[in-house]
């Protein structure tokens, strides 16, 4: 039998991505997601529909039911009927922006949600969870790169207190539960089926627009752009590599790869940071359109510069991200170009 994994947040721009990886190495998937209106529901189920397309033309096995992680009881009732041994938890309300806007659902979806997940993980028998955390959990730490064994305990968003909420929740349940669960600290993932608010998604509609772009902090800032490819490659290694026991913290020993429960977290991310000027124009030249760049103050809860380090995650799983950004960009707009008919 195939291994059966779910997959939370299927309809989602990294869930999708893993969904589709899945599927093609013969995996049982089952997809759940919500199909919230935070961004163009089309665009969710364009992605569903490519994923049964895929499923189809191999005969693959993919499952997609609709549902809402914060629905302890109907999440239940799925792991139930399906039975998954593995379990790849990506819903959550996303963005640092909108959670100066709508705080509830992010205590909704990001702490109850994770939390009902993590009950689904008590109750059954899950062999490793590995959930989506960010790399905004680092705040505005100055050291850099960031390495998963720093200080995170000075979030500058709500967004980045829930992620790093979900490392504690996650930590204490391996505790009590040995439950095996890595935590992923994900670095700007871009590419193909991206997020419509992005900054790539949303510098490419407004240039080809012809509408001006805003560039906060006045340019100075700098992001780890991590590819897609690059992020899927590590997720799908990641799977069977759940962290054991066996490696027991010593006294004043912060290494991130020793812990005295069966819990891990890990960057996933470029080790490359790029500044946003440089980033767009990049962008300019692939589309071949120069953007009208409007210059404003840092907004709340952004930070400065992000940058991982991936000497943790390199050494577990042999793989460094491989995408040089103009590579990645170009496969972007491509893709953009060909999905919104603008070739």
């Amino acid at each position: 039998m195939s291994p059966k994994i779910l997959v939370t947040g299927a309809a989602g721009f990294i869930g999708f991505h893993i969904c589709k990886r899945l599927i093609l190495e013969r995996n049982t998937v089952i997809g759940i997601d919500n199909l919230n209106n935070y961004y163009d529901v089309s665009l969710k189920k364009a992605r569903l529909k490519e994923l049964n397309h895929v499923s189809k033309k191999i005969n693959g096995i993919f499952f997609f039911l609709k549902c809402n992680i914060e629905d302890d009881k109907k999440l239940a009732a799925i792991i139930n009927k399906y039975k998954p041994t593995k379990i790849i938890h990506l819903a959550a309300q996303a963005g640092v922006r909108y959670s100066l806007k709508d705080p509830k659902s992010y205590i909704s979806s990001n702490l109850v949600g994770f939390g009902n997940i993590l009950e689904s993980c008590r109750n059954n028998e899950i062999e490793h969870l590995l959930y989506a955390s960010s790399s905004s959990v680092y705040g505005g730490n100055e050291k850099i790169p960031f390495s998963e064994g720093d200080f995170v305990d000075s979030p500058v968003s709500l967004y980045a207190a829930t992620k790093k909420a979900n490392e504690l929740m996650a930590y204490s349940y391996s505790h009590l539960y040995k439950i095996p669960s890595t935590g992923i600290r994900f670095f700007t993932v871009y590419g193909p089926w991206g997020r419509p608010d992005m900054a790539l998604m949303i510098f490419t509609k407004a240039i080809l627009s012809s509408k001006p772009i805003k560039i906060f902090n006045h340019g100075k800032m700098s992001r780890d752009f991590t590819y897609i490819d690059d992020v899927t490659e590590s997720v799908i290694r990641l799977i069977d590599k759940p962290p054991k026991i066996e490696n027991i913290r010593q006294e004043n020993d912060s290494k991130p790869e020793k812990s005295s429960c069966p819990s891990r977290v890990i960057n996933i991310g470029n080790n490359n940071p790029i500044n946003l000027l440089q980033f767009i124009e990049i962008l300019e030249n692939e589309l071949g359109v120069k953007a009208n760049k409007i210059f404003e103050k840092m907004q709340l809860g952004e930070v400065e510069t992000t940058y991982a380090d991936i000497n943790y995650i390199k050494n577990l799983i042999k793989y460094v991200p491989s995408t040089p950004l103009k590579q990645g960009v170009k496969y972007f707009v491509n893709w953009y170009k060909n999905f919104y008919n603008l070739n």
